[in-house]
């Protein structure tokens, strides 16, 4: 069952641009897109506890950009769209009820605070650690061109399909059924109160540093894109009103700001420690 709706996608969307489709290759096709429904549709139900409404859906949540890139190359339309239009939508629910969760729990900790617990739930390592936790990996399409086993354990792939996921799951059953899952594979993982004592993240303590230093909000840019369109990396500059501190480069926009708050911290704190001296 190893990659299983991998090897059925294949079966049910790739076509040779040689030999014409006849009535078996049609059969066939039919019968991997059921299968692939199939499977999909069972994965999902076992996740949610309850009937999912739309499979195609889902089959968008666990399609990697790789393997639209590749259909587009064909002769053919890809069947479906990838999986980052979702991964947007999920990652704006996912902040939702996360918040909502924090707001409760910590009924005394500022905004800033609450940020920051939230942001050590929600980064690229522990959503693909939650991604794992439900062997998310292997249920992804993934285009022949790419490096296959490479995506499968690349925590960005991961994070990204657990956002994806979580829009689907919103568009399929509403917000209710997003709460119990977020309940069950990530609320039942992680040891809220333990996590709101860590160190808080780079992004919220270079926040921190410019309101007690009485430095304008640190503006993230995007100043290059590099790779083909399914294996790209950003590299973020941040700046205080134009002037820049610091650069970083990811697989992810937002964890490519994170090194680049990073560097920054590193050099506005050396300054101040010089200004001091």
């Amino acid at each position: 069952m190893e990659h299983f709706w991998h090897k059925i996608g294949k079966i049910a969307f790739n076509r040779s641009e040689s030999v014409p489709q006849t009535s078996q290759t049609s059969s066939e096709a039919s019968t991997g897109n059921d299968a692939l429904c199939n499977a999909i549709r069972a994965y999902v139900e076992q996740l949610i506890r309850q009937p999912c409404a739309s499979v195609d859906i889902y089959k968008t949540a666990f399609t990697h950009r790789s393997f639209v890139h590749d259909q587009h190359q064909g002769s053919s339309p890809a069947p479906f769209d990838s999986n980052q239009r979702l991964e947007f939508l999920g990652d704006a629910v996912l902040d939702l009820i996360i918040s909502e969760h924090l707001y409760k729990l910590f009924p005394e900790s500022d905004e800033g605070a609450l940020s920051s617990t939230r942001s050590k739930i929600v980064n690229r390592k522990s959503l693909a650690d939650f991604a794992q936790a439900i062997a998310l990996g292997n249920q992804l399409i993934i285009g022949e061109s790419a490096d296959e086993e490479k995506i499968r354990k690349s925590e960005a792939t991961m994070a990204d399909a657990f956002e994806a996921l979580i829009g689907a799951i919103y568009l399929d059953k509403g917000l209710p059924a997003v709460q119990r899952f977020i309940d069950d594979h990530v609320m039942t993982i992680v040891d809220v109160p333990k996590l709101a004592t860590i160190e808080h993240n780079h992004k919220s303590r270079l926040i921190e540093f410019a309101q007690a230093n009485q430095l304008s909000h640190p503006q993230y840019t995007i100043i290059r894109e590099e790779g083909a369109e399914h294996q790209k990396t950003f590299t973020v500059e941040v700046s205080f009103d134009g002037k820049p501190f610091g650069t970083g480069t990811a697989a992810r926009k937002k964890d490519a700001e994170q090194a680049a708050a990073r560097r920054a911290l590193l050099l506005l704190q050396s300054d101040s420690g010089n200004d001091q001296n």
